[in-house]
């Protein structure tokens, strides 16, 4: 894997510190409105420094889970996008013309971040675990 540059570790590792922080936050209902910010800040850094890792072997296991990886980080930023309209409601004027409409917005968006991000911590855990693996394999049979 390409490291990262000291100042893309320092980002990497605050826009992960901010990410939990806004999450625990807004989950225990602290400054809603600026934690929400918060998360999504946290969450654009934490996916763009990922990003800029890239593996440079030829193990096409490790290339898919880095994909896959990616495909967390997407996550995390949607979920920051659906926690900011949960505090502030920015859609639902367009939703609320008639009842149908505003039920299809309480289903869409009201909380649903919490399943996003859970998802995406589940998919970024098991992905971290499995490249770190298959880094270990890698470097150990071609020391042999």
């Amino acid at each position: 894997m390409k490291q990262l540059t000291k100042v893309e570790s320092i980002v990497y590792l605050l826009g992960g510190i901010t990410m939990v922080a806004g999450a625990g936050l807004y989950a225990f209902l602290l400054i809603q409105p600026i934690a929400c910010w918060l998360m999504l800040v946290g969450a654009i850094l934490f996916a763009l420094m990922q990003s800029r890792q890239r593996y440079l072997g030829t193990v096409l296991a490790i290339r898919r889970l880095h994909k896959i990886m990616s495909l967390a980080g997407w996550g995390f930023i949607l979920a920051g996008i659906f926690m900011v309209e949960d505090a502030y409601h920015f859609l639902r004027p367009i939703f609320t013309g008639s009842l149908d409409g505003y039920s299809s917005y309480v289903s869409i968006f009201h909380h649903n971040w919490v399943i996003l991000l859970l998802i995406s911590a589940v998919i970024e855990m098991y992905t971290t675990h499995r490249i770190s693996y298959e880094l270990k394999r890698e470097s150990s049979s071609t020391n042999t």
